[in-house]
């Protein structure tokens, strides 16, 4: 069998010892509420498969001291009230620990976790401006904001012109809707400051037509391309870029870019292509290797194995763990059983954790709610993605002011 990572240990410490001597503890639970059916499903399934394998491997090691570990995963279809309908049912049934991966339902729900004290995880959606935590008290959107990652970005197309942007041309090529025009303050900022030339090209939604935007793209001939968009539409442009003869290493995306993209591509077609992520790829990280050894070699997996060899896999695996370990410092600091309060200061404990290795290292503070924000950039070489910087979080304060700016004019 192979050795625990370090976090599964950690959990198992005080549970393995009771483990199989008295009953497991009322479980600790964490509301999935995710749209399983409609516009995210390029990921949620693979995120949730993740939360569910990571929840069967801790409760196999005795839980969280002695205490079981329990995903609730429900459908709301992308839509706000049936997101809101998720939260309040499984509030009734004792959950203070939500996650949507939407962004309108974070956004429908936020308030209502804001006056009830639970606690609302939105990684990679919902509002930027909720890392601030003197403003959003109960909000935790650890990982890269947009802003941030839009900003990495910059920094890495800076790194690439020995630090001088003055001659250089960015074009930004975005989903003409909230998620895909978050980033265009901070470019729009960060244009100022470096002196580079910003070029601005909407897609319009669901994104399946872009023969203008790339033509565009064509005559302006940008130096880079950074692009927030989904899905699908990662091909679309591929193809509008290899008929528009525009070189593949150009275009950096957006996390939400991942191994089914890259195969409807094409593995030699997608060569260059760059993408920001706060996760590991691939499968050789330690937590992965554990749940491939202790779950899916035995049949007792989530789901489809072919699920799990994807980034967005990892991007669950990298949530969960967050939102576990937070689970095992609450009971560390505060003892059995976890309350809302409880978790919020476990959470607000976590300093340096990457999951074993796993992702970019978070701190989270009562200030700080996103973890730091780091992230680094990948190229795929037909083969693998490749690190092109180490984790990196630059431009903060330029990011911050735009947080602070946001967070002020939130009123409950």
């Amino acid at each position: 069998m192979k050795r625990l990572t370090k976090a599964l240990a950690v959990f198992s410490m005080v549970g393995g010892a009771l483990f199989g001597t008295q009953a497991l503890a009322e479980p600790f639970k964490i509301g999935i509420c995710y749209d399983l059916s409609k516009a995210y499903t390029f990921a949620t399934p693979q995120v949730s498969q993740a939360a569910m394998d990571l929840a069967k491997l801790i409760n196999m090691k005795g839980g969280i001291g002695g205490e079981p570990v329990e995903v609730i995963v429900r459908d709301h279809g992308n839509e706000p009230q049936r997101g809101i309908e998720c939260y309040s049912k499984l509030s009734r049934e004792g959950v203070f620990v939500f996650d949507t991966l939407s962004t309108p339902v974070s956004l429908a729900i936020l308030p209502r976790a804001m006056e009830d004290g639970r606690i609302l995880m939105q990684s990679l959606v919902g509002r930027g401006d909720a890392v601030d935590g003197t403003v959003f008290e109960w909000v935790y959107p650890i990982g890269p904001t947009y802003w941030g990652q839009a900003a990495n970005d910059v920094a890495y197309i800076k790194q690439l012109h020995d630090g001088d942007l003055s001659d250089v041309k960015v074009g930004f090529v975005y989903f003409d809707y909230p998620f895909g025009q978050e980033p265009i303050e901070i470019l729009k900022t960060l244009s100022e400051k470096e002196g580079f030339k910003l070029e601005l090209y909407p897609v319009p939604l669901p994104g399946s037509d872009q023969a203008g935007v790339w033509s565009k793209v064509r005559r302006d001939n940008p130096d880079h391309v950074i692009v927030w968009m989904l899905g699908g539409a990662h091909v679309v442009a591929s193809k509008e870029m290899q008929r528009n003869r525009i070189p593949m290493d150009k275009y950096i995306s957006v996390n939400w870019l991942n191994e089914v993209d890259i195969a409807n591509i094409g593995d030699e077609a997608a060569k260059g292509i760059k993408r920001g992520t706060n996760v590991v790829g691939g499968q050789d990280v330690a937590l992965y290797q554990e749940i491939m050894t202790e779950l899916y070699d035995k049949g007792e997996g989530s789901g489809p194995i072919e699920k799990t060899q994807d980034v967005f896999y990892n991007t669950g695996l990298a949530m969960y763990s967050i939102m576990f370990e937070a689970a095992r410092k609450a009971a560390e600091l505060e003892g059995l059983p976890i309350t809302a309060k409880s978790y919020k200061a476990g959470l607000e404990s976590l300093e340096g954790f990457d999951a074993n290795g796993l992702m970019a290292p978070i701190t989270v503070t009562a200030e700080d709610h996103g973890g730091g924000g780091k992230t680094r950039i990948e190229m795929w070489d037909g083969e693998t993605w490749v690190p092109q910087t180490d984790w990196i979080s630059e431009y903060t304060d330029v990011v911050w002011d735009v947080v602070k700016e946001s967070s002020s004019q939130y009123e409950q």
